[in-house]
């Protein structure tokens, strides 16, 4: 192997490994915003954690954050709880860098 195949395998192997940070990290994001929400919904203990999954599953319905964005305002709205897709929105953003974080700290 020349030293070009060399330094391609090591680019591909870094992106590969960069999109699964991204995935772990998006992910973790969502969990973390379905036991926020969850909290807001009152929700606590197992039912809560079964809520956080259904939100990580949900970001599987279409690219992009719409889907989960979508899926936890149907569940506050139903429920009468007053936050704007902005303020969500926000502590989507939050919870990234928070998610982000963890992941690259391997927790």
């Amino acid at each position: 192997m020349n030293s070009f195949e060399k330094r391609e395998e090591g680019f591909e192997k870094k992106f590969a490994l960069d999109e699964e940070h991204k995935f772990k990290a998006f992910a973790r994001r969502n969990k973390l915003l379905g036991l926020w929400v969850a909290e807001k919904l009152g929700i606590t203990g197992d039912a809560a954690s079964a809520y956080a999954n259904e939100v990580v599953t949900a970001d599987f319905e279409q690219p992009g954050d719409d889907d989960v964005l979508q899926k936890v305002m149907r569940d506050l709205t139903a429920k009468g709880v007053a936050l704007t897709e902005q303020q969500v929105r926000t502590q989507m953003d939050m919870l990234l860098a928070d998610a982000v974080a963890q992941v690259k700290a391997g927790t």
